[in-house]
């Protein structure tokens, strides 16, 4: 890293080049992240579901609670593949009509406008999500590598960016915010802070807890009053990850932009497309973007407020 790092120093544009292009393969990988792993999630779920209740089986002694415990046992096998699946295997394919893509067929962006967004083979038109993803993921890494320069805190919030587009997607797909994505974030935010990459420790520590603990109170309180859950647990877990990077003083800054975008957008939603106050829209996207936004401007909010407040 710290050979790359130099030569960037002596070449910035190289080094801002080079994470562009590699963003855009690491976006194409976050494609098939954004895809498989909800499915790899579900899959063990099942498979865990199967085998409590296969060795419960024989703890069993109604007949017909044996029977019915059996028959979900193979309700729910049926339903797991028995082929490899995970982000390696199988081989990415057409869903429609089963071709293998081939390594040329899978250049970022390029293979798409090659291909003119259409399958090779049956001419099935390919979601131009696939290459939107890989540019937004490519744009947004390389301005995070210009804002700080050629240093190691534009590595980490390259970094940094990756896992919060792969949870956006994910949350927008499946509201759903996965520990494996979640979970590391956390870890890695505090342990940066151990060396001050973007915070000290202490920050980084009272941010995690009160990020997690914040909306882990608007959860009980909100359940308590109404009998309804108006959030997930993957919530909590992506602002207490947040709040290791941005330490406690950015939590102020993601709460207000997130709950200002995500009611803008909530509203919106059910003007537009006649949806129902019971619509439910997953928050995580909306912490994601203002916890992004915040890594690179709090100080900068944070001054112009206290400008603000002191006028």
């Amino acid at each position: 890293m710290e050979a790359i790092l130099l030569t960037s120093q002596l070449y910035p544009w190289l080094f801002y080049l080079f994470v562009f292009v590699v963003s855009l393969m690491v976006g194409s990988f976050l494609n098939v992240v954004i895809h498989r792993l909800p499915i790899m999630m579900e899959n063990s779920w099942k498979q865990e579901y199967a085998s409590y209740f296969s060795e419960t089986d024989s703890d069993a002694k109604d007949s017909d609670t044996a029977s019915s415990k059996k028959n979900a046992v193979l309700d729910a096998s049926t339903q797991i593949s028995p082929e490899t699946f995970n982000l390696a295997k199988p081989d990415s394919t057409c869903p429609s009509c089963g071709h293998k893509i081939r390594a040329w067929e899978n250049i970022p962006i390029v293979s798409y406008l090659f291909l003119r967004g259409k399958c090779s083979n049956c001419k099935t038109p390919i979601s131009i999500r696939y290459p939107l993803v890989e540019l937004f993921t490519a744009l947004t890494c390389t301005f995070a590598a210009y804002y700080f320069g050629p240093k190691p805190q534009a590595i980490w919030a390259v970094i940094f960016t990756y896992i919060l587009i792969a949870l956006i997607f994910i949350d927008l797909d499946k509201m759903l915010l996965p520990d494996q994505l979640t979970l590391p974030l956390l870890w890695l935010g505090l342990i940066l802070s151990t060396q001050s990459i973007f915070v000290g420790p202490v920050d980084a520590i009272i941010g995690a807890a009160a990020g997690y603990l914040s909306l882990w109170s608007v959860f009980w309180l909100f359940k308590i009053v109404t009998g309804k859950e108006g959030m997930g647990y993957g919530d909590f877990k992506i602002l207490a990850a947040l709040g290791a990077f941005t330490g406690w003083q950015g939590l102020p800054i993601i709460i207000l932009l997130s709950s200002i975008v995500g009611a803008i957008a909530g509203i919106a939603i059910m003007l537009f497309q006649n949806k129902g106050k019971s619509l439910a829209i997953p928050f995580g996207p909306y912490l994601a973007v203002a916890g992004w936004i915040t890594l690179f401007y709090k100080d900068t909010i944070i001054t112009h407020y206290i400008k603000w407040v002191l006028q």
